[in-house]
C-alpha cells in the first residue's frame, strides 16, 4: 500500500493480515462439526470479505487525511440515517434475532450499519475535538462531543444492541482522554453511569458516592455543574431498582448468571459454562486444529461469531491463545504509535479512536467468554465471522495506514 508515494506502514498491514488469516482459519474450523451445518462453508464468504476489505483499505490509504476530515460530517449524518432506518426495516440474526441490527432488502441481509457508525463517530469526534484550541475543562464544555456520541448511541440501544453501545462509550472516553481532558473530569462525566451500575449494592454505591463528593470538593466545579452532577448520581441510585424491575426476565437472568453461573447452568449460563469448558479443556497445546470436542458436538454456541475465541483455546490451547493475544497487543501498540506520531491533532485522534474501538471489542469479547464480563454479544476483530465487521476493520486499517504515511517520522515506517 502507498499513499502519495510514501511507503506504507507494513508492520501494521502484516499484523492485520496475519490476524485476519488466523481468524479465517478458525472460522473454517468452527464449521467442522460432526453434524454438518451452514457454518461449514462460511469461511469462503469471510475470505471474500477480507479480499474486498483489503481493496477498500488500499483505496482509503491513497486519499488524504484532509479528505477524511472533510467527509466526517456527511459520513456521520449518513450513518445516523441508516440507524434510524433500522428501527423500521431492521432485522435480527443468530443470537440477536430479537434485535433490529441488520439492514435487509428483499430478505437479503446487506450488513450492519452500526459498523459504519463506529467509524463515523470516530471521524466526527476527531473533527470536533481537534477544532478546539484547548481540551474541555468543564462538564458543560463536553456537550458537543457528548451529543455526537449520544445520537447514534440512543439509536443503537433502541435496536437494542448493548454490545455495540459499549463500544461507543469506550470510543467516547478514550478520545476525550487522548484530546487532553483531565482524568477527574472524565470520572465525573462517567459517574452517573457508574452510579447506575453500583446502585444494585447499596453499600458499594454509598462508598462510591462519598468518593464522588470528595472528588467534587477537590475539583471544585461551578456550583451549577456540581449540583447537576450530584443530582444525576442520586437519581441514578434511585432509578436503578426501578429499571431492574422493568427488565425482561431473560435480561435479569443474564446479569445474575454473570455473578453466579451455577444459578442457571442449563439456561442463561449455558453459553458461559460451555465457553469456559472449551477454553479450559485445551490445556497447553490444545486438542488439535478442527478437533475441539465442544465445538464438534455443537455444545459451544455461536462458535463462528461471538464465541470464536473458545475455539482457539480448545483447539490450540494456551500456546494458541498466547499467540492470538500477542498479535492483538502488538497491533494495538503499533496503532498507538501511529496516533502519537500523527502530523495533525485530527489524524492523531482518528488513529486513537480506532484503536480504542478495537481494544473495547477485544476486552469485552474475550472477557465475556471467560466470565469476566456479562455476555453482551460482541465480535472479536478480524476473527469473528461477519462481512460488514471484517470490512469495517479493514476500513480502519486503511485509515491507520493513511495517518501513518502522513505522520512524523514516516521514513522508519518499516520498523515496529
Amino acid at each position: 500500500m502507498r499513499a502519495r508515494g510514501i511507503p506504507a506502514d507494513w508492520p501494521l498491514v502484516v499484523l492485520s493480515l496475519t490476524l485476519s488469516l488466523f481468524g479465517i482459519a478458525m472460522v473454517y474450523s468452527a464449521g467442522q462439526t460432526d453434524v454438518p451445518t451452514f457454518v461449514e462453508g462460511i469461511w469462503r464468504n469471510q475470505l471474500t470479505w477480507l479480499s474486498l476489505g483489503v481493496v477498500v483499505a488500499y483505496g482509503i490509504s491513497r486519499t488524504s487525511v484532509r479528505l477524511l476530515e472533510w467527509g466526517a460530517l456527511p459520513v456521520y449524518l449518513g450513518a445516523c440515517l441508516l440507524l434510524v432506518a433500522l428501527l423500521f426495516i431492521g432485522q435480527g440474526a443468530g443470537t440477536a434475532a430479537s434485535t433490529k441490527s441488520w439492514l435487509a432488502i428483499g430478505g437479503v441481509r446487506l450488513g450492519q450499519p452500526s459498523e459504519l457508525a463506529k467509524l463515523a463517530v470516530v471521524l466526527m469526534l476527531a473533527r470536533v475535538l481537534s477544532a478546539e484550541r484547548t481540551a474541555p475543562t468543564t462538564l458543560f464544555g463536553l456537550w458537543r462531543p457528548s451529543l455526537i456520541v449520544l445520537v447514534p448511541w440512543l439509536l443503537i440501544m433502541a435496536q437494542p444492541d448493548l454490545g455495540t453501545g459499549i463500544v461507543f462509550i469506550g470510543i467516547f472516553f478514550a478520545m476525550l482522554f487522548w484530546s487532553g481532558v483531565a482524568w477527574p473530569l472524565l470520572v465525573m462525566a462517567a459517574s452517573p453511569a457508574v452510579s447506575l451500575i453500583l446502585a444494585f449494592g447499596p453499600g458499594v454505591w454509598g462508598a462510591w458516592f462519598l468518593m464522588l463528593l470528595a472528588l467534587v470538593a477537590w475539583r471544585r466545579p461551578s456550583w451549577v455543574e456540581g449540583a447537576v452532577l450530584i443530582a444525576a448520581n442520586v437519581v441514578m441510585g434511585v432509578v436503578a431498582p426501578l429499571l431492574w424491575a422493568r427488565l425482561n426476565p431473560y435480561q435479569q437472568r443474564r446479569l445474575l448468571v454473570f455473578l453466579d453461573p451455577s444459578s442457571d447452568p442449563r439456561g442463561s449460563a449455558y453459553h458461559l459454562i460451555q465457553s469456559q469448558v472449551a477454553i479450559g479443556s485445551g490445556g497447553l497445546t490444545g486438542k488439535g486444529f478442527t478437533q475441539g470436542s465442544q465445538k464438534r458436538l455443537a455444545f459451544l454456541p455461536e462458535q463462528q461469531t461471538d464465541f470464536i475465541f473458545p475455539v482457539v483455546g480448545e483447539e490450540l490451547g494456551f500456546i494458541g491463545v498466547t499467540i492470538a493475544l500477542g498479535l492483538f497487543c502488538v497491533l494495538l501498540l503499533r496503532t498507538v504509535r501511529v496516533a502519537s506520531r500523527a502530523s495533525t491533532p485530527f489524524a492523531s485522534l482518528v488513529a486513537f479512536g480506532l484503536t480504542s474501538a478495537w481494544f473495547t471489542h477485544i476486552m469485552v469479547n474475550i472477557g465475556m467468554t471467560v466470565g469476566l464480563m456479562p455476555i453482551t454479544g460482541i465480535p472479536l476483530p478480524f476473527f469473528s465471522y461477519g462481512g460488514s465487521f471484517m470490512l469495517a476493520c479493514w476500513m480502519a486499517v486503511g485509515m491507520l495506514v493513511l495517518v501513518s504515511s502522513e505522520g512524523r517520522g514516516r521514513a522508519d515506517g518499516l520498523v515496529i
